[in-house]
């Protein structure tokens, strides 16, 4: 017998991916679908529909992008109080762009980037 993939899908998302043969899927807990395509772990998926693809709402996309920028202003800190740092003054720009940036049309899609 062939082995297939297998999602297991909870609240129509597919939340886990196992190799099996059908004959064994009772033996797991859940509601456990064959995967067809390119689809896994965060994909969803319904028995009328069948499977797609998760497509994150824009607040979600703009949550995803306040995450972002604000762990690169965390982890660009440390730069602020050293004079001699290289390229200091780029960075510094950089981290201007970071807080202008959700105020941009670029916002969320382009990123700004590090110097």
């Amino acid at each position: 017998m062939a082995i297939n993939l297998y999602g297991r899908v909870q609240d129509g998302v597919i939340v886990a991916l196992q190799n099996m043969e059908e004959t064994h899927i009772g033996g797991f807990k859940g509601n456990w679908v064959e995967i067809q395509g390119n689809f896994g772990i965060g994909d969803l998926y319904s028995q009328d529909d069948g499977f797609s693809v998760y497509v994150p709402t824009t607040e979600e996309l703009e949550s995803d992008g306040r995450n972002w920028r604000n762990n690169e202003l965390k982890n660009t800190d440390f730069i602020i109080p050293l004079s001699d740092y290289p390229n200091r003054d780029a960075w510094i720009t950089y981290r201007q762009e970071l807080r202008d940036w959700t105020d941009t049309s670029d916002f969320p899609s382009t990123k700004p980037t590090k110097p």
